[in-house]
């Protein structure tokens, strides 16, 4: 069982690169990294537009294209696991869905916080490089204890996000503790964020395996595509807990 607990990324799972094997070209740690930086380059140029879109005249034209990114982001996310040959045409079109989503949610926060979200963008850009060092340079290494650690609260935070969110459609009830910018909730935002964090440097491994099992070129699209799940999920994580800060 615990070998089968490589990443809790259901796109970057032990069983992602499992047949894939180059015939041509295949895999590199580098290729990946360049392509997760034009996947980067996509969210921004999408984020960018609906946050301009926030502050025109109508700023509830926003709204269409955020909830649309979200829905789209999410069918293309399922669409590029289950084929993941698809991935180089796939992940930037997620990574633009996704952007759409990003610009309005930020903009929402920019606007209750001023200055909050080019801190979030920081400090998400800061934690990947912080991370990708100490995976680097072994600081940190991903042990099957912690693989199984990491996964373990991944779950619980997933669950817990599940739940809250069935109580609050149905009950319109939520945690106070947990959503409010007391100590607690602000405890369990930084809880949430080190956890997301952490799953890079799995995100990180599963990518290394799928280079030394010489994984197919396509294969870096893939990486790059998973790499910005946990990326994007990591920076709203760090935005709201920005805001709990703040609303202190």
């Amino acid at each position: 069982m615990a070998s089968l607990m490589r990443t809790s990324n259901p796109a970057l799972n032990e069983k992602a690169f499992k047949g894939q094997v180059a015939f041509g070209d295949a895999m590199t740690f580098e290729g990946t990294v360049n392509k997760t930086g034009v996947l980067l380059l996509c969210v921004v140029a999408t984020a960018a537009w609906t946050w301009g879109l926030s502050r025109s005249p109508a700023p509830e034209a926003v709204y269409p294209w955020m909830i649309g990114g979200l829905i789209g982001g999410l069918v293309v996310a399922l669409v590029t696991i289950f084929k993941k040959n698809w991935s180089p045409f796939t992940a930037p079109i997620y990574a633009l869905l996704e952007g759409l989503a990003l610009g309005g949610i930020s903009a929402i926060f920019e606007k209750m916080y001023p200055g909050v979200a080019i801190q979030a963008v920081g400090l998400t850009l800061g934690t990947l490089f912080v991370m990708l060092l100490a995976y680097k340079t072994g600081v940190i290494r991903a042990t099957q204890s912690f693989k199984i650690g990491v996964i373990a609260a991944t779950g619980g935070i997933a669950v817990f996000y599940l739940v809250e969110m069935v109580l609050g459609m149905f009950f319109h009830f939520n945690v106070p503790a947990i959503n409010a910018s007391g100590p607690w909730g602000i405890a369990f935002s930084l809880f949430v964020v080190i956890i997301a964090a952490l799953n890079l440097v799995l995100d990180f491994d599963m990518i290394e395996t799928g280079v030394s099992g010489g994984a197919p070129k396509y294969m870096e699209w893939y990486g790059a595509f998973g790499l910005m799940v946990t990326l994007i999920w990591l920076y709203l994580e760090i935005l709201r807990l920005l805001g709990k800060v703040r609303r202190r």
